[in-house]
């Protein structure tokens, strides 16, 4: 094996789960002064993995967005398309990957600086898209999604080498405690879960539903729970959670009226750009996992009406 492809973050190799400690930064930047938001809220992402920047887009910026996803979810080129993930028993759209490609206005608010800024500066650097996608959940039928770190699956099965990379996570709708918001373990990020279990053949297209490996272990979920407690992220519509790479998470279904939706960009270091998968794997789609441009984003202001 090269040096170039030293698998720091071993997981799915042994027969028993294990844990390793953190060997990457969590903030790349010391100079909080020039920070885009409050320090107080970069020293709670090192801390905790995760913070909400609350009202970051307008309620007219909200409305533009959710005017493009519903219009988005009718149209039946989107609904066919194989970048279109649907919920397991229903059938309903649950989310749409590539927008920042695909759409418009949703590669414009990629390059948004209100958001992408807050990225380049907690990743110390120039930035590109890993993966972006619009989510859905519906009221009722929304289901649950398990507990994960998504650097584990981004390392084992696209070649992400390091924990440079974060999510931003775009309300759309109000989440409150009860309709299915992300849960986090604040504190989880420090520290890294080898899971159990040779990852199958095209695992993308059952995992993108439903998460059955990559899957911590129920003892170690446990310890961690136990340890750090879990937060949810309720917030008004127009905000934006932020949560690190490694940072344990999920959510749970959502059984009452009030749908649930955001939009969803993965933020990578270009230096961090991906390697062959750490699994004896193809790389998933460049749909789920950017492959080709790492070139730095172009970050600037935006305005939507």
């Amino acid at each position: 094996m090269s040096t170039q492809h030293i698998d720091l973050y071993p997981s799915r190799h042994e027969p028993q789960p294990a844990w390793q400690e953190r060997l990457d930064p969590v903030v790349y930047r010391s100079d909080l002064d020039q920070a885009p938001v409050p320090a107080e809220q970069i020293r709670h992402f090192e801390q905790n993995g995760y913070m909400i920047v609350e009202n970051l887009f307008s309620a007219e910026d909200v409305a533009v967005f959710r005017a493009e996803l519903d219009r988005m979810r009718q149209d039946e080129a989107v609904i066919h398309s194989e970048k279109t993930i649907r919920e397991p028993q229903s059938n309903a759209v649950r989310s749409v990957f590539e927008i920042h490609h695909d759409n418009p206005l949703f590669a414009r608010v990629a390059r948004d600086e209100r958001v992408a800024g807050i990225a380049r500066f907690l990743l110390g650097g120039d930035v590109y898209i890993h993966q972006s996608r619009m989510n859905f959940k519906p009221g009722f039928t929304g289901k649950e999604f398990y507990w994960h770190s998504d650097f584990e699956t981004w390392h084992i099965e696209d070649g992400m080498p390091r924990m440079r990379a974060l999510s931003a996570s775009i309300l759309l709708t109000d989440n409150f405690a009860h309709n299915g918001p992300l849960m986090l373990m604040p504190g989880s990020h420090r520290h890294y879960v080898r899971c159990v279990g040779e990852t199958p053949e095209n695992h993308y297209q059952q995992s993108l539903r439903k998460q059955e490996y990559g899957v911590p272990d129920d003892a170690s979920l446990t310890e961690l729970a136990e340890r750090f407690g879990i937060d949810t992220a309720t917030a008004p519509a127009g905000s934006v959670v932020f949560f690190d790479c490694n940072t344990m998470h999920g959510s749970n279904s959502n059984i009452t009226p009030s749908a649930r939706s955001n939009l969803f960009y993965v933020y990578n270091h270009v230096d961090n750009a991906l390697q062959a998968p750490f699994c004896d794997r193809p790389p998933r789609p460049a749909f789920v996992a950017e492959r080709k441009d790492f070139s730095p984003l172009a970050i600037q202001p935006e305005q939507y009406r």
